[in-house]
């Protein structure tokens, strides 16, 4: 069976975000087809970086960023 999908995607250029970007780099975050996560491309001048994140993942992530300590 062949599924066709469109995946919901976003972008944005990181200058204006990171002092460390570049003219060209930029993060592209795109969901998954089966909705429970997501797949992030960052692309800068030093190389690019892909990784995924399920939505507990990424749960976790915001948590631990904002963790302000006992």
């Amino acid at each position: 069976m062949i599924e066709v999908n469109k995946r919901k995607a976003v972008f944005s250029e990181l200058k204006g975000y990171c002092i460390h970007a570049g003219d060209n780099d930029y993060m592209e975050v795109t969901q998954w087809s089966n909705g429970e996560g997501y797949d992030i491309c960052i692309d800068r001048k030093k190389g690019q970086e892909r990784f995924s994140l399920t939505f507990g993942e990424f749960d976790l992530l915001t948590v631990l960023m904002h963790w302000k300590g006992e």
